[in-house]
């Protein structure tokens, strides 16, 4: 088979597995290793060390990693970061910048040759660059011409809405306003963003049930918590600093219930390298119980739980719920309970996956616990049934009582430094009248009434030649998004499509007729404007707003920042359509929060507040035991076991990230916890299963999806045996990105069904 492969795939060339043993803890002194070999390679020296003594300090500089929160009070003056938060800054504040020379060397199809990895490794784009219509190079361009090409196919346009404008969570809460105000000024609700594909399900959830769509916990709750279930997610390599918590959860007495297909080293032991006493002494056990569930297995398993628990109830005289709490505060429970009553616990342990002894075991620690807090990721909301899981998590706590009260609620644990901020502020295709009606009153517009188009209606809508503008406020979308062959289709249909980015990416390379790669600020580098050095704010996953200022000079002149780069763009496409000073916010951020406090009453004292050392919270209501529902009550649902059923030769495949990588961002070619070294195209699987097909290690094999009569291939992975449940899958994303089908998502989020992917296997 050929190994000419379209620039919308990554490569199928091996670079020489080696499959050891998974590990059995996280962190300690590899960590730092690792961390540190990271910023030598990649980073000058002087200021590898300058940048890591103010990340994630009081006004200092906000990880652009992930969006666990800072603590308020202990934080480490030698390092409040961890290993994936230093490659994160090493792949930002890189050393090397590429420009007109670098790119008048490398063709976009020759380019279209190169690994992720080796294409974020480049250097950091340091000047605009222009793809003409026809051409094979990008060449540079200034940023007054930019403007202008972007602003004269916009105004060409029959209609705003054949204009997306996407935006990644690394965009500040200051650009993220301003964005959706001049696309809304504009004409359009078209603004689709990672959100879509990750969390969406998780606001659904939560908005339906409790009212907010957002977690309910601070950090003290999980430190205090008597229980603490993760679900469908690997914190030791997705949020590490999260290891921290557990540490002391469990030092507090806490007890930790792992939910998850694959055993991950994060959760099993954590060795925190910041104290010398745990690395000497081996560290702290933090699962105490892992309840290996099948894919899209959660539902029937929390079933299984609650059936067990009711019934404990009953025959223990009503001792176990909180049955103040849910005769007071809830609503639908009789519904719920009768549903409930009809399910069989042999059946739905058998739907799950888990053995009944280890599910009864997690019935008993939950009985016992009086405070419960449930933390997920991916795992739970990238399925067809998404929402639905959501809502099943909040029915246990709700049975328990656990939400509103110190150590209990909801913890969606965002992927993003600031995804959660930029919905906060406006990001949203799906905007409520009340926040349209401000936008109006403000400044001035006529915003769009309309929703607009999420991530999977927009893919579609380029595909139908409703769309032929892209524009996108970071990320890499075409790797992030599903149907990898499909998006790439849609987004080649533009007339026009327009990145603002950090490093070049393979979004960069399948491009509309014309394409623009606008450089911008790291958020590591100083924003200097007309009033001075500015920083921005963010929010992170426990709703708290802080600063974030960079430390290092540019590294390119011609860079500008996200805020500039909107203020210039709108005051050329709106003129004096929006009654908004654009280049005085460029100038003073503190402006841009007067607008947000102005049309966001949660943000009174924006600008005091947020100059704090530790920020300030967000209030929700639900902290106070209240509940922003229309009826004031939070909600029992009834949600359906799904029926995962596969046909002879058929397998279930969830996308996964590797040790080495944090979303699309490829930081290296190793998966340290999971024994996988210098290799990404590879796909873990039983032992037994591999038996059963004759298969060996390192064998390699196709994926084959053929959801809705399309046939999907992802070429020559290696297998690699491992501890996973019967007849399920894992490959790492994006190189998976090509199977996940454009027509299997949530029906209420729309987040793609990335962790159930239907497949057969084929030799290679």
């Amino acid at each position: 088979m050929s190994d000419q492969k379209p620039k919308h795939e990554t490569p199928t060339a091996h670079t020489g597995l080696k499959i050891k043993a998974p590990k059995a803890k996280a962190a300690g002194i590899p960590g730092i290793t690792k961390a540190v070999g990271q910023a030598n390679r990649y980073m000058k020296t002087g200021q590898a060390i300058k940048l890591s003594l103010k990340l994630n300090q009081k006004g200092g500089v906000d990880c652009p990693g992930c969006a666990w929160p800072d603590p308020d009070d202990d934080r480490s003056r030698l390092g409040e970061y961890c290993e994936n938060g230093m490659k994160a800054i090493a792949e930002e504040a890189q050393k090397t910048t590429i420009g007109r020379d670098f790119f008048a060397q490398n063709s976009v199809a020759e380019l279209g040759d190169w690994s992720d990895f080796k294409l974020g490794k480049s250097g950091r784009i340091a000047e605009p660059m222009v793809l003409e219509a026809g051409a094979t190079h990008y060449t540079p361009i200034s940023w007054e011409e930019a403007n202008t090409m972007i602003a004269g196919e916009l105004k060409a346009l029959k209609t705003p809405d054949e204009a997306v404008f996407y935006t990644s969570g690394r965009t500040s809460n200051e650009a993220a306003f301003m964005y959706q105000l001049m696309v809304r000024a504009f004409g359009t609700n078209n603004m689709p963003d990672c959100s879509n594909m990750c969390h969406e399900s998780s606001g659904h959830g939560l908005n339906n049930t409790i009212g907010i769509g957002k977690g309910t916990v601070s950090l003290e709750d999980i430190h205090n918590s008597d229980l603490l279930l993760i679900i469908g997610q690997n914190p030791g390599t997705n949020h590490p600093r999260m290891l921290s918590s557990l540490e002391k959860c469990k030092e507090n007495g806490g007890k930790i219930i792992t939910i998850n297909p694959l055993r991950e080293a994060g959760l099993v032991n954590f060795i925190n390298p910041q104290r010398l006493g745990k690395v000497l002494g081996g560290g702290t056990p933090l699962t105490d119980l892992h309840l290996p569930v099948a894919l899209n297995g959660d539902i029937a398993l929390l079933k299984a739980i609650m059936l067990r628990i009711w019934h404990q109830d009953r025959e223990q005289g009503g001792s176990i719920l909180d049955w103040d709490f849910i005769s007071e505060q809830t609503a639908g429970y009789e519904a719920f309970v009768e549903d409930l009553r009809r399910q069989d616990f042999t059946d739905l342990a058998t739907a799950s996956g888990v053995p009944r002894a280890q599910i009864l075991t997690a019935v008993d620690m939950i009985r016992k616990a009086k405070s419960v807090i449930v933390c997920w990721a991916m795992g739970v909301t990238q399925h067809e049934n998404g929402v639905a899981n959501v809502q099943e998590i909040v029915n246990l706590l709700l049975m328990k009582g656990a939400i509103g009260k110190p150590g209990s609620g909801v913890c969606p644990v965002r992927g993003h430094s600031n995804v959660q901020g930029n919905r906060t502020v406006g990001i949203w295709e799906s905007p409520s009248d009340a926040f349209l009606d401000k936008l109006a009153t403000n400044f001035g517009i006529t915003p769009p009434r309309k929703h607009g188009y999420s991530t999977v209606e927009a893919i579609h809508a380029m595909n139908r030649g409703k769309v032929n503008v892209f524009f996108a406020l970071g990320g890499n979308f075409l790797s992030a998004a599903p149907d990898t062959a499909y998006t790439a289709a849609g987004l080649e249909r533009c007339q026009l499509t327009v990145h603002v980015s950090t490093k070049l990416n393979r979004s960069h390379l399948v491009t509309g007729k014309r394409a623009l790669i606008l450089p911008c600020l790291g958020r590591t580098e100083i924003d200097l404007q007309d009033q001075g050095e500015q920083f921005v704010t963010v929010e992170n996953s426990m709703s708290i707003v802080h600063r974030s200022k960079g430390v290092l000079p540019p590294c390119s002149e011609h860079l500008r920042s996200e805020s500039a780069i909107i203020g210039t763009l709108a005051a050329a496409l709106l003129g004096n359509q929006a009654t908004v000073p654009w280049q005085e916010w460029v100038g003073d951020y503190d402006l841009v929060r007067e607008a947000i406090e102005k049309t966001i009453p949660e943000f009174a004292g924006y600008n005091e507040k947020v100059r704090h050392d530790f920020g300030f919270y967000l209030a929700n209501g639900i902290q106070d035991g209240q509940f922003p529902t229309p009826d004031g009550k939070a909600h029992f649902t009834i949600n359906k076991v799904p029926k995962n059923q596969l046909n002879e030769g058929e397998y279930q495949l969830m996308t996964i990230r590797s040790h080495d990588q944090f979303n699309t961002t490829i930081y290296g070619l190793d998966d340290r916890y999971r024994g996988i070294k210098n290799e990404r195209r590879v796909v873990f699987m039983h032992p037994e299963d591999m038996k059963t097909r004759g298969w060996q290690a390192k064998q390699a094999i196709n994926l084959i999806n053929e959801h809705g009569g399309t046939r999907r291939v992802a070429e020559s992975f290696l297998l690699v045996p491992y501890d996973i449940p019967r007849n399920c899958l894992a490959a790492y994303f994006p190189e998976a990105n090509v199977l996940v089908p454009i027509d299997s998502f949530d029906d209420r989020s729309k987040t793609p069904a990335s962790k159930r992917i239907i497949v057969r296997l084929e030799e290679a």
